[in-house]
């Protein structure tokens, strides 16, 4: 029986992966380095910042210049504020949920904030935000949906995770926790998503009924 369902943000709650893979190919292409739109959703979404500056140190042989980093934030904070739009159906979905929920995102804790706060949805989940800051090992590890479920005091066998990344899924699945995999966003192949104590689908506002069927 489900007691917690634990939403990733980032193409779940907020339909802010198109926005962020163009602003990252735009900052690869600024440092000479040609990187399309689908090698970073294989490789990027999903994951911590930091893995796709590390990306950056190892393919340039040294860290990115001065102020590369700062730049890339500021540019997305502004196409987040001129473009972010809720997951479709997402409000609907939240509005029938009574279980428990909490948010666990790769994303750092003030850029969560920012993101949930921009679409509304900020004070849904509050304070039970978790950032993949808090733990030593990122997504494809299961660490922080364990910190989740430690944090919200609910045993992992009794948590489902909806998540649309393959280091998601797969983050879920190594914590011992059933996986919805949403595949609405377009982003991700279904194919990616399937696998063992994996529901995948593609309508937020079935959320609500796959729930009570978990």
């Amino acid at each position: 029986m489900t007691e917690l369902v634990i939403f990733d943000c980032d193409g779940v709650l907020v339909d802010s992966e198109p926005i962020a893979v163009r602003i990252d190919v735009e900052m690869f292409a600024e440092l000479g380095m040609t990187v399309s739109e689908r090698e970073v959703i294989e490789r990027f979404v999903g994951r911590s910042p930091e893995v796709l500056v590390q990306a950056v140190e190892e393919q340039l042989g040294h860290p990115p210049p001065d102020g590369w980093e700062e730049r890339a934030e500021s540019r997305l904070r502004r196409a987040f504020e001129a473009e972010l739009q809720p997951v479709a159906g997402i409000r609907e979905a939240l509005a029938l949920i009574s279980l428990p929920v909490c948010v666990a995102s790769s994303s750092p804790p003030e850029r969560l904030r920012f993101k949930l706060e921009l679409i509304g949805l900020y004070e849904r989940f509050a304070p039970h935000i978790f950032s993949a800051t808090e733990v030593a090992n990122g997504k494809p590890a299961p660490d922080l949906f364990l910190h989740a479920a430690s944090r919200m005091g609910v045993d992992p066998a009794r948590c489902v995770v909806v998540e649309d990344s393959r280091y998601g899924v797969q983050a879920a699945r190594a914590a011992g926790m059933s996986v919805l995999g949403y595949t609405g966003g377009g982003l991700i192949p279904i194919e990616v998503l399937r696998g063992p104590r994996t529901v995948v689908f593609d309508d937020m506002r079935r959320l609500p009924e796959l729930l009570t069927g978990s």
